[in-house]
């Protein structure tokens, strides 16, 4: 009798895993649009880093509402989560979903269950997603359902501002060669006392790699794509409107050179947030997700938020972003449920009250709509319209040849054109599989 029960058991395990490949191959494709809520049953298990307290009351609301099924939230440690996740995907003890930043998305490519077309059609996602998800859409199908997307903004020090007369912040990047005499301060020794904007190094600039490669994305040059099928590095190529990465690393490097009349940083400096909440710097480049980090910082700087600069001239406006989506894992053993579970909680209210909570936004496009009518959501909703991200292979690697980039050029090791090349060609080799 034992042995029977245990033949059964096999067997519908067998069968469920079959189905699943079918489904999640697009062999038999699924159609939840009508009434998903029916389809799915029993557990599934979310793993993320976001702290319980915020996901557990927006989760209990989610499940209440979609009463045939239950997520169950587990929170992982930022600095062990790749690895806990990998170990666990790999002993097939994983979760059926989790929370996956768009840096992870290729080196979890074959550890996830990539959505077919024909089980959720691109004309659906793009309908629905705006276009920073777009780096979850690959041509076999969708690795991910975009939940929130945290644009990269500018603030800015309103009193530095003030005191040299000047009313707006800068539109556009050129309009810093003429803000850095009126705001960057020297002493008698001529060292920099208070500087316009943090640029040039890379060891003491908040997010160096991404303010880099945002310029490289305004410049038309999208650092990764796919070809045939597989994902290649552009980054050594110019683009089809004119401009190229050499220009982007150039102007980047320039505000560290002494020699430059745009010089507004070195390396003594401490790192850009800091120097930023110390009121010895105009401008910072960082995350919407940042906002409350700053304000306790100094709650008495008088700062603001506005949209980052963009190419003058430039055919279409671009910031950088970090999207996160809801994967579906592939060893889930509930994947029906995981996906319909995914769909859900991007398509639904959990993901405009989770953006909200996080102080970020939704990456559907109805909810940018709806912006929080505080001062500061206006701006990153209006920016994450037009954000974009990129398909990072490995992001410790990545921030590596940025750093090598930045200072090979300040060294002299290289020179601009050798730098972006020597970069190119070492992203192509971690995108070899």
């Amino acid at each position: 009798m034992k042995g029977n029960f245990q033949i059964i058991i096999v067997v519908v395990f067998i069968i469920t895993a079959v189905l699943g490949v079918l489904v999640f191959s697009g062999a038999i494709p699924l159609d939840f649009t009508s009434d998903p809520e029916s389809v799915g049953q029993g557990v599934v298990v979310l793993w993320g880093t976001e702290s319980s307290q915020v996901i557990l009351p927006l989760l209990e609301e989610f499940n209440t509402i979609n009463a045939t099924f239950d997520v169950q939230y587990v929170q992982k440690f930022p600095e062990t989560f790749n690895q806990e996740l990998l170990e666990a995907l790999a002993s097939g003890q994983g979760p059926d979903m989790f929370f996956m930043p768009d840096d992870l998305a290729l080196s979890y490519e074959n550890k996830i269950f990539t959505i077919p077309y024909t089980s959720y059609p691109i004309a659906s996602f793009e309908n629905s997603f705006i276009s920073a998800g777009r780096v979850f859409a690959t041509s076999k199908g969708i690795m991910a359902f975009p939940i929130t997307v945290d644009p990269l903004v500018m603030y800015y020090n309103r009193s530095m501002l003030e005191a040299n007369g000047i009313v707006y912040p800068p539109k556009y990047w050129d309009e810093f060669e003429n803000l850095i005499p009126l705001l960057t301060k020297k002493d008698t020794s001529n060292k920099i006392t208070k500087s316009t904007i943090a640029f040039g190094q890379y060891a003491n600039v908040n997010h160096a790699k991404d303010i880099l490669a945002t310029l490289f994305m305004q410049a038309g040059n999208p650092i990764v794509t796919e070809q045939n099928g597989a994902f290649v590095s552009v980054l050594n190529q110019p683009t089809t409107d004119g401009y190229n990465p050499e220009l982007a690393l150039q102007f980047y490097t320039d505000f560290t050179d002494p020699l430059k009349n745009v010089y507004s940083w070195n390396r003594s400096f401490i790192n850009s947030r800091d120097a930023f909440s110390a009121e010895n710097l105009a401008f910072y480049f960082g995350y919407a997700s940042e906002l409350e980090e700053l304000v306790n910082k100094n709650p008495n700087q008088n700062f603001f938020v506005a949209p980052l600069p963009q190419v003058r001239n430039s055919s279409f406006r671009l910031t950088g972003a970090k999207v996160t989506g809801v994967a579906i894992s592939s060893t889930s053993k509930n994947f029906n449920t995981a996906f319909i579970a995914a769909n859900l909680m991007a398509s639904s209210d959990f993901a405009y009250q989770l953006a909200n909570a996080l102080n970020i936004t939704p990456a559907r496009r109805d909810l940018l709509s709806i912006a929080p009518q505080d001062a500061y959501s206006p701006t990153f909703y209006s920016s994450a319209l037009y954000a974009r991200s990129w398909l990072d292979p490995s992001p410790l690697k990545t921030d590596n040849i940025f750093q090598e980039m930045i200072e090979g050029v300040l060294a002299n090791t290289f020179s601009v054109s050798g730098a972006i090349k020597d970069a190119g060609a070492k992203m192509g080799l971690l995108l070899i599989k």
